[in-house]
């Protein structure tokens, strides 16, 4: 399921990724779990800034792009162009379109058709898997 780390600028194998990322990071960005809803501090941010990858810091939304979709995930209509990448994850039963970061292939999320204008999408993303930086 979901991204290979061969497609990606960041290449690291299983051990390299846990000694740079916290165990529910790892679990998140690279065994493609989920965060229990309402966990993050993130989901509750809303100073100016830019959210990154947890895993390496690349760009991935703004704060001008987020919204409280009720979900309990920090969500965003419209990510940061070249930020994400995506793939359809097939598993739980169902069909979903993935969220991963382009640069080292972390799992971040889904995505969503329910979001709101101007994109009509909603980027449910792990908090986990994000870093905010203030302006």
């Amino acid at each position: 399921m979901g991204t290979s780390n061969r497609e990606f600028e960041i290449n690291k194998n299983e051990e390299e990724w846990r000694e740079v990322l916290t165990p529910e990071q790892f679990c998140v960005l690279r065994q493609h779990a989920t965060e229990r809803p309402h966990t993050s501090a993130l989901n509750k941010e809303y100073a100016q800034g830019t959210y990154v990858c947890a895993a390496c810091g690349l760009p991935l939304f703004t704060s001008n792009t987020k919204f409280d979709s009720g979900t309990g995930w920090p969500s965003f209509f419209q990510p940061i162009e070249g930020g994400i990448g995506t793939t359809v994850d097939k598993s739980l039963f169902m069909t979903r379109i993935e969220v991963h970061c382009n640069r080292c292939g972390g799992h971040l999320g889904h995505v969503f058709d329910d979001g709101p204008e101007p994109t009509g999408k909603r980027y449910c993303i792990n908090g986990v898997g994000l870093k905010f930086i203030a302006d």
